[in-house]
């Protein structure tokens, strides 16, 4: 996937205001971002369901705007709104969303089975969703957009208000993705879901990508120093600062040590977006 100056602008608000981001095939790409960020937006339009103002957007070598069809044929979406039906069974459910995206008889069948004990709903396949816990729901919810092996799948908060157990078998679900070689992008404001999961981390706020990189990249470029100074801690606010820092304390004659504590994904976050709380956000 490739976006260059991508552009959504909702009356006078842009909820995308020229976004660059590259995802690379077989990769794992966290979007992280507070509300209004623009996350939402920015994967409706790369599923199709969105028309972008302005701006290019490649996705599977594929034009959204041009190529919707051909595009959702090789796409797989689970969006943070449950998209499965409460009347219907599992297998019901996962039969009429396999055969929606081209799946036919034994190919269905094997798929339908295979996703079933995935999800660990094997025993449960044939009792009506809504008789379901948020947890089984949840892993339904996964196993649905993914029945048609698509090359790249877009999940949204795929672990929302779920049990420790329900979100370990959904890691295990997303880490199946990745080992078949699936392209992700996946959403979460929980931080250390990305940290387990992804390849790449992309920050977004004020409709833009702020951030971008590995892990131990982005803990790289925003590490805060710390200079210990006869026991004590002094943590410099912007690490560029450290060295500057140091000269100063030599020159009085202070002995110090600088060290360079490990900053984890949260500290990142909230050091780029800020604390201001984000209660709004765009549609």
């Amino acid at each position: 996937m490739r976006a260059r100056g991508l552009v959504k602008a909702f009356g006078e608000r842009r909820a995308v205001d020229g976004l660059d981001l590259d995802v690379q095939r077989g990769e794992c790409l966290g979007l992280l971002g507070p509300n209004g960020a623009g996350k939402s937006t920015t994967l409706r339009m790369l599923c199709a369901r969105l028309a972008r103002d302005a701006g290019e957007l490649c996705v599977l070598d594929l034009d959204p705007a041009a190529d919707s069809d051909r595009l959702r044929a090789r796409l797989g979406v689970v969006p943070q709104e449950l998209a499965v039906y409460g009347e219907l069974s599992a297998r019901e459910n996962l039969r009429l969303f396999g055969a929606l995206h081209g799946l036919r008889a034994a190919a269905l069948d094997a798929a339908v089975e295979r996703a079933l004990a995935a999800a660990g709903l094997a025993e449960r396949a044939n009792d009506r969703v809504k008789t379901y816990s948020g947890g089984m729901k949840r892993r339904l919810n996964v196993v649905a957009g993914t029945l048609h092996s698509p090359e790249l799948v877009l999940l949204d908060e795929p672990t929302v208000g779920i049990d420790p157990q329900s979100r370990n078998r959904i890691f295990d679900l997303v880490d199946g993705l990745r080992a078949a070689g699936t392209t992700l992008i996946y959403t979460s404001h929980a931080l250390g879901d990305v940290e387990r999961l992804c390849d790449r981390i992309a920050i977004m706020d004020g409709g833009r990508v702020v951030a971008c990189g590995t892990l131990r990249e982005l803990q790289a470029r925003h590490r805060a120093r710390v200079g210990t100074v006869d026991g004590s801690d002094l943590r410099l606010a912007d690490a560029r600062q450290a060295a500057t820092a140091a000269g100063i304390l030599q020159a009085a004659g202070i002995r110090a040590q600088l060290v360079e504590p490990e900053t984890d994904l949260e500290e990142i976050f909230l050091g780029l977006t800020g604390r201001t709380l984000r209660d709004e956000e765009l549609a």
